[in-house]
C-alpha cells in the first residue's frame, strides 16, 4: 500500500539521518533533525486543537519553516492549504472561508493585510509562522519550544493532504483536493523521469503556494539536500545556486527570460546546477536555445502538468532534450513523454480516440490525479469521467508518444467558421525581432462571431504598428488566422507563475 506522506517522511529520518537535508544561511539540518522536527510540528498542531482531516492554511513566502509546517500537517493527518500571497484581500478571504481552515499560519510581512474588512473574520486565528509580528498574536516559535514529538496520524493515503487553490484564470478558484497517494505517486514517477539523484540539491524556486513546488518531492523522498528561494529575482536564484552549489531546480518561461536578461548572469557561477527543468507554459524554441546557451553545465528538459495531476503528466527526458536542442529537432516543440504512471489520449468532439497526429482534447489518467474539486460536485463531475481527467488543452500526440501542447480549450478561437489556434498565431508573431511579449485572443465581431484580437508588448527601443504586424504574419498564416485587430499594452497581465491571463485582456477588450 501507498504510505501517507507523514509515514513517508518519518522513515526518511531513519533511512537518511545523517545526510544533510536543510540548508540555509545559519546552519544545515539533517534528515534526523528534521524529521524530529517535523513530528514536533505535528504535536503543535495537535495540542491547538487540529483534529485529523480538519484544515490550516499557510500565507508564508518559501522557507524551511514553511516546509517543516506542511509536513507536521502531513504527519497529524491535518490538510494543508497554501494560500497565494499575491491574491486580494476578497481572493483570500474566499480561499479561507471555502476550505474552512481552523488557523492560519502567517508570515509577519503579511499579517497587516488581515487588518482589512474581508479578513477581518480571521484576525483572531492567526500564528506569526516567521519574523516579528507587530500584533498580539501567538508565534510559532514560541508554541514550538513547549511542544510534543507525536506519532504519525494513519489516515487513508486517498484522504487529503493538500488543497492548493487554482489562480483564478476563469473565474473563482477552485480548490485542488490532493491526496497523499496522488502526491507521492507524481513524486515517484517524476524524479524518475529526470534521474533524479541522492546527492542532489533542489531549490525550492517556484512558490510553494502553487503545485509546482510538489515536483521536488521526490528528492525529499531519497534524502537530497534542499534549498530555499523565499521569492524569485534573478539575483536571488543565482545566489542560491551558487552559496548552496544547487544541483537541480525546476523553473518557469519567465523566470529563465528574466535572469537570462538580467546582467547579474554575466558573472554568476552556475557550474554546480546539472540539471534544470522549466513548465507552466511553452517557451519559444529561440529562448530554449538561449537557456542553453546562458546555463552551459546544465542539462534541460521541459515538462507538462496540471494542479490537478499533482502536477506532473510529462517529461521531455533530459538526454533527448539535449539532442533536441543541439540539432534543432521537431521535437523541442512538444513537451515530452508520459510519466511511467500516466496514460494520455485525444479525443475529437464526439468523445472518440483520434489516430496518432491528429488533434483534439487531451485526456488524463493515473494515480496522481485529483479525487476533485473540494464543495463543487458539478465541476468535478465535469472534469472527471471514467476515471480520466478532461485537461482542458488541446493537443496532439505523434506515432512516437510525444505530446504537442496546441492550445487550451478556452482559447480556441471560432472566427468566420473557423478554428484559429491562438498558439500558432503566437507563434508566427513571435519570430519578428520587435516583439517581446504577445497574446492572442477572441474578441466580439458581429461579422465573424469573433475576430482574431493580438495584444502586444514591443520590445525597448523599437517601433511597431499594425501594418508591420500583418505583413509580418501574411508570410507565415493563413489569411483567417491574421489578427484583425492589434492593441499595444505596456505590459501583460499574468499569475505568479508568469502566465499571461488571457481571461483579463478578453474582459478588457470585449467592449471596446
Amino acid at each position: 500500500m501507498t504510505p501517507t506522506l507523514g509515514e513517508a517522511m518519518n522513515r526518511i529520518g531513519r533511512h537518511f539521518g545523517r545526510k544533510a537535508a536543510m540548508l540555509d544561511e545559519e546552519s544545515v539540518w539533517t534528515w534526523r533533525e528534521f524529521s524530529e522536527r517535523v513530528a514536533v510540528a505535528a504535536g503543535l498542531l495537535q495540542g491547538l486543537g487540529i483534529k485529523p482531516g480538519e484544515r490550516i492554511a499557510i500565507h508564508a513566502r518559501n522557507s524551511i519553516r514553511f516546509d517543516e509546517l506542511k509536513w507536521g500537517a502531513f504527519h497529524a493527518g491535518v490538510v494543508a492549504v497554501p494560500v497565494n500571497w499575491r491574491l486580494a484581500p476578497i481572493e483570500i478571504a474566499h480561499i479561507l472561508q471555502d476550505s474552512a481552515c481552523e488557523l492560519v499560519f502567517v508570515e509577519a510581512d503579511f499579517v497587516p493585510i488581515f487588518d482589512t474588512p474581508e479578513l477581518a473574520p480571521w484576525s483572531d486565528r492567526l500564528i506569526c509562522l516567521a519574523g516579528e509580528a507587530t500584533v498580539n498574536i501567538a508565534n510559532y516559535n514560541q508554541l514550538f519550544e513547549t511542544a510534543k514529538s507525536v506519532e504519525p496520524s494513519n489516515p487513508s493515503p486517498e484522504e487529503d493532504a493538500l488543497i492548493l487553490y487554482t489562480g483564478g484564470t476563469t473565474g473563482r478558484s477552485k480548490g485542488v483536493r490532493l491526496s497523499h497517494a496522488n502526491i507521492i505517486s507524481c513524486a515517484a514517477a517524476f524524479t524518475l523521469a529526470t534521474r533524479g539523484q541522492p546527492d542532489d540539491t533542489y531549490l525550492h524556486l517556484a512558490p510553494m503556494f502553487h503545485s509546482a513546488d510538489l515536483l521536488g518531492t521526490g528528492w525529499m523522498l531519497m534524502g537530497a539536500a534542499h534549498a530555499y528561494v523565499p521569492m524569485f529575482s534573478p539575483a536571488a536564484f543565482l545566489d542560491a545556486v551558487s552559496q548552496y552549489q544547487v544541483t537541480t531546480t525546476i523553473a518557469v518561461p519567465t523566470m529563465l527570460m528574466m535572469t537570462l536578461t538580467d546582467p547579474a548572469i554575466e558573472s554568476a557561477n552556475t557550474t554546480s546546477l546539472r540539471l534544470m527543468g522549466f513548465g507552466a507554459s511553452p517557451m519559444d524554441p529561440a529562448w530554449i536555445k538561449r537557456t542553453a546557451a546562458g546555463f552551459p553545465h546544465t542539462k534541460l528538459f521541459n515538462c507538462y502538468g496540471l494542479t490537478e495531476t499533482a502536477p506532473d503528466l510529462t517529461v521531455f527526458d533530459p538526454e533527448e532534450f539535449q539532442l533536441a536542442v543541439a540539432n534543432d529537432l521537431p521535437t523541442l516543440a512538444s513537451v515530452g513523454k508520459p510519466n511511467c504512471f500516466v496514460d494520455l489520449k485525444v479525443i475529437d468532439s464526439k468523445g472518440d480516440d483520434v489516430a496518432p497526429g491528429e488533434t483534439g482534447v487531451l485526456l488524463a489518467r493515473g494515480p496522481n490525479i485529483t479525487k476533485g474539486y473540494l464543495n463543487l460536485p458539478e465541476e468535478t463531475s465535469a472534469a472527471l469521467n471514467n476515471g480520466w481527467l478532461r485537461t482542458g488543452d488541446i493537443a496532439r500526440i505523434d506515432d512516437e508518444g510525444y505530446v504537442y501542447l496546441i492550445d487550451r480549450e478556452k482559447d480556441l478561437i471560432i472566427s468566420g467558421g473557423e478554428n484559429v489556434y491562438s498558439s500558432e498565431v503566437e507563434t508566427a508573431l513571435y519570430q519578428h525581432h520587435d516583439i517581446h511579449e504577445c497574446a492572442v485572443i477572441g474578441t466580439p465581431d458581429e461579422r465573424l462571431g469573433q475576430a482574431v484580437t493580438a495584444v502586444i508588448v514591443v520590445k525597448p527601443d523599437s517601433s511597431l504598428n499594425s501594418n508591420a504586424i500583418i505583413e509580418h504574419c501574411r508570410a507565415l498564416i493563413g489569411g483567417y488566422k491574421i489578427p484583425r485587430r492589434i492593441e499595444f499594452v505596456d505590459a501583460m497581465p499574468k499569475n505568479e507563475l508568469g502566465k499571461i491571463l488571457k481571461n483579463r485582456l478578453r474582459d478588457t477588450y470585449a467592449t471596446e
